[in-house]
This record gives structure tokens, C-alpha cells and sequence, in this order.
């Protein structure tokens, strides 16, 4: 796998334009995974308080700190964008994001968070360990995989029925392309490793 040249800027804009940003903005990895937290939170907790306590522990440490340190470093200049445009740009941020969800997955293990929560977590640190690798080298499209990533969850979670979502995964990989932020492949293996860890991970933990 090459490294790959960016792809930006995009240079035909109008309302399809519009609609990706849109796309991508609303399935951006640090919003699916923290309501995914939460759900997790809120099923696998007995009192509906406790779920809401878990999932903003988890929350905090799995998008919160992350999250937080792109924000500042996009303020301070080191950052192009909040999504991690360029490739070169990754390495820090996503090493942060491993720090922390190790963290995490130490204080929610050592308080005996609920077992979906931590499975939740190792998914997640898992996910970041792949990321982390293969964006040495290439460009994996992270939206794709935490979008696969949620959807098996769910539907492990909340049955199969879920699956009739699947068609949303194209739509969240049509908007990375069309902001010429990701090619087809990067989009297709992205969606592939991220259903795959989250399938085997969370599914044999939970």
C-alpha cells in the first residue's frame, strides 16, 4: 500500500457538495462513537442513572480527551482540520487517542463498569491500534470504519433487524469521496476492518 497523494481540494461544488459535508460532519467518528457510549451505557446499566455516570466516564476518556487535543491542536495551527485530513497529520493525534482509551479502559476495569462499556472499550483501543498502523502507510478511511464499527454493534446489540441500516454505510462512504478526502478502496477496507474488529471484539466481550 502506497501513501498515497491527497486528494483535496474538491473542485466541483453545488448542493451534492453540500450534502457530504453535511454527511460527514453528522457521522464524524467522535459523534457516532460517543452516542454509541451512551447506548451502550444506557442498555447494559440496571438503573438508568448509572448508565448515564458510565457513559460520560467512558465518553470522557474514549472521544472527550482526543477530541479535545485535535480541536486545540486545529486552533494552534498543527492541525489542518478536525477530521484528520492529511495523513501525515495522524500519527500524534491518533496516538493521544490510544493513550486515552487505554486509560479509560483501566479506570472502567478497575470500577467494574459494565462488561458491554469495557468491551466497548477494547473495541475501540483495538480499532485505534489498526488505524494507528496502517496510517503509517496509508489512508484508511476512520468515518467508514466507526460507521461499519456502530452498525454491527447495534445490530449485535439490538438484533440483526438493524442491518436494514447497512445502505447508510455507502452514504457516509459517498461523502468521504466526494470531498475527495478518501478514494473507493480506503473507504471499503475502512468499513471491512472497522465491522470486523467490532464484530469479533465486542461480540466475543460483551
Amino acid at each position: 500500500m502506497g501513501g498515497g497523494a491527497e486528494l483535496r481540494p474538491v473542485t466541483r461544488p453545488g448542493p451534492g457538495l453540500r450534502v457530504a459535508r453535511l454527511v460527514t460532519e453528522l457521522t464524524a467518528p467522535a459523534v457516532l462513537v460517543s452516542l454509541l457510549i451512551f447506548t451502550v451505557s444506557w442498555h447494559s446499566a440496571r438503573r438508568t442513572g448509572h448508565g448515564l455516570a458510565w457513559g460520560l466516564l467512558a465518553t470522557l476518556f474514549v472521544t472527550g480527551i482526543p477530541f479535545a487535543y485535535i480541536v486545540g491542536g486545529v486552533r494552534r495551527g498543527r492541525l489542518t482540520d478536525h477530521h484528520l485530513g492529511r495523513r501525515e497529520q495522524r500519527r500524534v493525534p491518533l496516538l493521544i487517542g490510544l493513550g486515552s482509551v487505554t486509560a479509560g479502559l483501566a479506570l472502567l476495569t478497575a470500577l467494574d463498569a459494565p462488561r458491554p462499556v469495557v468491551a466497548l472499550a477494547v473495541a475501540g483501543l483495538i480499532g485505534l491500534v489498526v488505524t494507528v498502523t496502517v496510517s503509517h502507510w496509508w489512508k484508511m478511511s476512520i468515518h467508514s470504519a466507526v460507521a461499519a464499527g456502530t452498525l454491527v454493534i447495534l445490530a449485535l446489540i439490538f438484533g440483526g433487524g438493524l442491518l436494514f441500516a447497512a445502505p447508510l454505510l455507502a452514504l457516509v462512504g459517498w461523502s468521504r469521496v466526494r470531498l475527495r478526502d478518501h478514494t473507493v478502496p480506503q473507504v471499503l477496507a475502512g468499513a471491512a476492518i472497522g465491522a470486523l474488529i467490532a464484530g469479533v471484539v465486542f461480540g466475543l466481550l460483551r
